[in-house]
């Protein structure tokens, strides 16, 4: 059996695999400029929960009330999916901006008349998801440009 037990005195500059794990965490370093945008799709995204009691049609567009909250938890749950793995999730930030049109056209799609300012708080709130989404996945594609990484 291996001895894997370490002298207190011993520092990790001697370890075997330092400059790899040095890499690993340098590469694991340069990956958090893209969760300056993990704030912003959070907060877009509980927006639009509580947007049906903001803008005042939770009770007369009951069933749009409800599709703004599962809306609203599908980005909230993207943008922490963003934050906690950002090297996997980072791939659905196309999938944040196919959200941001839906919401911006789903009142014409969902209502045959829709309230004036139930349309534009989805237009306002899918822009931004929208808008959030691409600079998400613009970030992606620069930085794996710049280190040639598959993130």
């Amino acid at each position: 059996m291996a001895d894997i037990s370490h002298t207190t005195g011993e520092a990790m500059t001697t370890h075997p695999d330092v400059h790899e794990m040095r890499a690993r965490y340098d590469k694991m370093l340069s990956r958090r400029d893209v969760a300056m945008i993990d704030a912003p799709i959070f907060l877009v995204g509980l927006y639009c929960i509580i947007s049906p009691w903001v803008v005042g049609f939770s009770a007369s567009q009951a069933d749009f009330a409800t599709h703004n909250l599962i809306i609203g938890i599908a980005i909230g749950l993207l943008a922490l999916g963003f934050t906690m793995a950002p090297e996997r999730m980072y791939g659905m930030s196309w999938a944040l901006c196919a959200v941001g049109v839906w919401l911006a056209v789903s009142p014409w799609v969902l209502l045959t008349d829709p309230p004036m300012s139930l349309a534009w708080n989805n237009i306002i709130v899918g822009a931004l998801t929208f808008l959030l989404g691409l600079m998400a996945a613009w970030q992606v594609r620069n930085f794996r440009a710049d280190t040639g990484a598959e993130v």
